[in-house]
Protein backbone atom coordinates (compact mmCIF):
# COMPACT_ATOMS: atom_id res chain seq x y z
CA UNK A 1 0.00 0.00 0.00
CA UNK A 2 1.25 3.34 -0.79
CA UNK A 3 1.40 5.66 2.07
CA UNK A 4 -0.72 8.63 1.16
CA UNK A 5 -1.05 12.01 3.09
CA UNK A 6 -4.34 12.92 4.41
CA UNK A 7 -4.64 15.76 2.03
CA UNK A 8 -3.84 13.42 -0.95
CA UNK A 9 -6.44 10.79 0.73
CA UNK A 10 -9.26 13.06 0.80
CA UNK A 11 -8.31 14.12 -2.94
CA UNK A 12 -8.66 10.64 -3.96
CA UNK A 13 -11.90 10.55 -1.93
CA UNK A 14 -13.57 13.22 -3.58
CA UNK A 15 -12.28 11.98 -7.37
CA UNK A 16 -13.49 8.39 -6.71
CA UNK A 17 -17.17 10.48 -5.32
CA UNK A 18 -17.05 12.40 -8.23
CA UNK A 19 -16.40 9.54 -10.77
CA UNK A 20 -18.83 7.63 -9.19
CA UNK A 21 -21.51 10.00 -9.13
CA UNK A 22 -21.45 10.45 -13.15
CA UNK A 23 -22.09 6.62 -13.53
CA UNK A 24 -25.22 6.78 -10.79
CA UNK A 25 -26.64 10.18 -11.53
CA UNK A 26 -26.30 8.61 -14.85
CA UNK A 27 -28.33 5.60 -14.70
CA UNK A 28 -31.04 7.59 -12.73
CA UNK A 29 -31.61 11.21 -14.74
CA UNK A 30 -33.19 9.23 -18.24
CA UNK A 31 -36.54 8.82 -16.10
CA UNK A 32 -36.82 12.21 -16.27
CA UNK A 33 -35.49 13.37 -19.30
CA UNK A 34 -37.54 10.36 -21.44
CA UNK A 35 -40.37 12.90 -22.65
CA UNK A 36 -37.60 15.45 -23.36
CA UNK A 37 -35.64 12.66 -25.52
CA UNK A 38 -39.04 11.60 -27.26
CA UNK A 39 -40.27 15.06 -28.53
CA UNK A 40 -36.09 16.10 -29.74
CA UNK A 41 -35.51 12.96 -31.32
CA UNK A 42 -38.73 11.54 -32.53
CA UNK A 43 -38.03 8.46 -30.61
CA UNK A 44 -40.77 5.97 -29.75
CA UNK A 45 -41.48 4.61 -26.68
CA UNK A 46 -39.23 1.62 -26.84
CA UNK A 47 -36.23 3.64 -28.50
CA UNK A 48 -36.37 5.79 -24.68
CA UNK A 49 -36.40 2.38 -22.90
CA UNK A 50 -33.31 1.14 -25.02
CA UNK A 51 -31.85 4.66 -24.18
CA UNK A 52 -32.03 3.52 -20.26
CA UNK A 53 -31.63 -0.45 -20.99
CA UNK A 54 -28.67 0.34 -22.97
CA UNK A 55 -26.69 1.74 -20.10
CA UNK A 56 -28.07 -0.42 -17.06
CA UNK A 57 -27.45 -3.60 -19.55
CA UNK A 58 -23.88 -2.61 -20.27
CA UNK A 59 -22.68 -1.60 -16.80
CA UNK A 60 -24.20 -4.36 -14.93
CA UNK A 61 -22.40 -7.21 -17.32
CA UNK A 62 -19.14 -5.59 -17.06
CA UNK A 63 -18.92 -4.59 -13.58
CA UNK A 64 -17.18 -7.55 -12.66
CA UNK A 65 -14.78 -7.55 -15.77
CA UNK A 66 -14.23 -4.04 -14.81
CA UNK A 67 -13.16 -4.48 -11.37
CA UNK A 68 -10.90 -7.58 -12.67
CA UNK A 69 -9.31 -5.11 -15.27
CA UNK A 70 -8.68 -2.65 -12.37
CA UNK A 71 -6.64 -5.62 -10.58
CA UNK A 72 -5.08 -6.85 -14.20
CA UNK A 73 -4.10 -3.25 -15.68
CA UNK A 74 -3.43 -1.33 -12.70
CA UNK A 75 -6.74 0.72 -10.58
CA UNK A 76 -5.37 3.91 -11.69
CA UNK A 77 -5.39 3.22 -15.55
CA UNK A 78 -8.69 1.14 -15.86
CA UNK A 79 -10.45 4.05 -13.62
CA UNK A 80 -8.77 6.71 -15.92
CA UNK A 81 -9.65 5.04 -18.98
CA UNK A 82 -13.52 4.11 -17.76
CA UNK A 83 -13.53 7.97 -17.30
CA UNK A 84 -11.77 8.70 -20.70
CA UNK A 85 -14.21 6.24 -22.04
CA UNK A 86 -17.40 7.96 -20.02
CA UNK A 87 -16.79 11.40 -21.15
CA UNK A 88 -16.24 10.58 -24.40
CA UNK A 89 -19.92 8.63 -24.51
CA UNK A 90 -21.47 11.41 -22.96
CA UNK A 91 -20.31 13.92 -25.05
CA UNK A 92 -21.63 11.56 -28.14
CA UNK A 93 -24.97 10.77 -26.33
CA UNK A 94 -25.53 15.17 -26.01
CA UNK A 95 -24.61 14.91 -30.09
CA UNK A 96 -26.83 12.43 -30.99
CA UNK A 97 -29.28 13.36 -33.21
CA UNK A 98 -31.31 9.94 -33.51
CA UNK A 99 -32.57 7.37 -30.92
CA UNK A 100 -30.26 4.59 -32.67
CA UNK A 101 -27.22 6.47 -31.95
CA UNK A 102 -28.12 7.90 -28.38
CA UNK A 103 -28.99 4.02 -27.91
CA UNK A 104 -25.14 3.52 -29.10
CA UNK A 105 -23.59 6.12 -27.43
CA UNK A 106 -25.47 5.00 -23.72
CA UNK A 107 -24.35 1.49 -24.29
CA UNK A 108 -20.67 3.09 -24.61
CA UNK A 109 -21.20 5.12 -21.62
CA UNK A 110 -22.32 1.87 -19.44
CA UNK A 111 -18.99 0.29 -20.50
CA UNK A 112 -17.19 3.05 -19.26
CA UNK A 113 -18.94 3.05 -15.85
CA UNK A 114 -18.41 0.21 -15.13
CA UNK A 115 -14.91 0.57 -15.23
CA UNK A 116 -14.84 3.56 -13.31
CA UNK A 117 -17.30 2.67 -10.58
CA UNK A 118 -15.47 -0.69 -9.66
CA UNK A 119 -12.12 1.07 -9.70
CA UNK A 120 -13.58 4.26 -7.09
CA UNK A 121 -14.06 1.74 -4.36
CA UNK A 122 -10.83 -0.16 -4.98
CA UNK A 123 -8.68 3.01 -5.58
CA UNK A 124 -9.97 4.24 -1.64
CA UNK A 125 -9.67 0.85 -0.08
CA UNK A 126 -6.13 1.08 -1.39
CA UNK A 127 -5.49 4.63 -0.24
CA UNK A 128 -6.52 4.41 3.07
CA UNK A 129 -5.53 2.49 6.19
CA UNK A 130 -7.45 -0.10 7.53
CA UNK A 131 -8.34 2.32 11.02
CA UNK A 132 -9.70 4.91 8.26
CA UNK A 133 -10.80 2.61 5.51
CA UNK A 134 -14.69 1.96 6.64
CA UNK A 135 -15.03 5.65 7.01
CA UNK A 136 -13.96 6.49 3.63
CA UNK A 137 -15.82 3.44 2.14
CA UNK A 138 -19.07 4.89 4.24
CA UNK A 139 -18.67 8.42 2.97
CA UNK A 140 -18.14 7.30 -0.54
CA UNK A 141 -21.48 4.98 -0.14
CA UNK A 142 -23.43 7.72 1.26
CA UNK A 143 -22.59 10.33 -1.46
CA UNK A 144 -23.30 7.59 -3.64
CA UNK A 145 -26.86 7.10 -2.13
CA UNK A 146 -27.55 11.02 -2.51
CA UNK A 147 -26.32 11.25 -6.15
CA UNK A 148 -28.55 8.22 -7.24
CA UNK A 149 -31.23 10.14 -5.65
CA UNK A 150 -30.48 13.59 -7.11
CA UNK A 151 -30.24 12.41 -10.61
CA UNK A 152 -33.63 12.62 -11.57
CA UNK A 153 -33.95 16.16 -9.41
CA UNK A 154 -30.83 17.51 -11.22
CA UNK A 155 -31.94 16.02 -14.77
CA UNK A 156 -35.64 18.00 -14.64
CA UNK A 157 -33.70 20.97 -13.21
CA UNK A 158 -31.65 21.26 -16.06
CA UNK A 159 -34.03 20.16 -18.49
CA UNK A 160 -36.51 23.34 -17.36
Amino acid sequence: MTDYSPAQRRRILVAAIVASSMGFIDGSVISIVTPAIRASLGASLADVQWVSNAYLLTLSSLLLLGGAAGDRFGLRNVFAAGIVLFVIASLASALAGNAAFLIAARAVQGIGAAFMVPGSLAIIAEAYPKDQRGGAIGTWAAASSLTTLLGPVLGGALLT
